[in-house]
């Protein structure tokens, strides 16, 4: 598949692209997707979350009142779970939430949602460039020559360029990531990918190993 390339002007360049049918031309698997974004929020959890049980919660172990005669239910102790401030039953407690998912799965979602972006023209092949200042203003330019302002953006370079990436970082809406870096998510959550033209042999190289 044959793609033009544009530069940081927003017009287009003599050049053009080749674009690998087997990455960017696949029929998506939506639950391929569904797995790796899953273990992709799921490895942002924290996990940190505890709760009081009976067990660890302070308070006295008396018994309220004796178990018959007072008309009311049985109580064994002020932290009993139907008490205000009593412990809680079955609470969350610290734990890991991360799991695994083999490589070739992964290489599927990630090759599914490229696919899936380039279906619905949403996917942009820049020429390779880079900024000779870091300026937020120098962004925000790229993004209203491609008419993305205000549109979550997601930019793949296929090197570090310091000057890009911290003229990016002011804006809300806007992530930079190398091509070596990319995941299901992120492209699936930005409203246009742009690709650097260098960046495309990156990520062919990561997914014909």
């Amino acid at each position: 598949m044959e793609v033009v390339v544009y530069n940081i002007k927003g017009t287009e360049t003599a050049n053009k692209v080749v674009l690998d049918d087997s990455i960017f031309g696949i029929e998506p698997n939506d639950h391929a997707i569904y797995l790796d974004v899953k273990q992709y929020m799921a490895n942002q959890r924290q996990g940190t979350h505890d709760t009081l049980e009976k067990s660890t919660i302070s308070g006295s172990t008396r018994k309220l009142h004796k178990q018959k005669g007072t008309g009311g239910s049985r109580k064994g102790s002020i932290k009993s779970p139907l008490f205000r401030g009593g412990a809680r039953v079955f609470g969350p407690h610290p734990r890991d939430y991360s799991f695994k998912l083999n490589k070739k799965l992964k290489r599927l979602a990630r090759k599914s949602a490229l696919s899936y972006k380039v279906k619905d023209n949403h996917l942009t092949i820049l020429e390779d460039f880079t900024f000779e200042t870091a300026k937020t203003k120098n962004f925000t330019e790229l993004l209203k020559n491609f008419q993305l302002t205000g549109k979550k953006t997601l930019l793949v370079i296929a090197k570090f360029e310091e000057n890009v990436i911290l003229s990016s970082r002011n804006l809300k809406r806007v992530k930079v990531v190398n091509a070596a870096d990319l995941n299901t998510y992120e492209i699936l959550d930005a409203t246009q990918l742009l690709i650097t033209a260098g960046s495309i042999r990156e990520i062919e190289k990561i997914h014909q190993n």
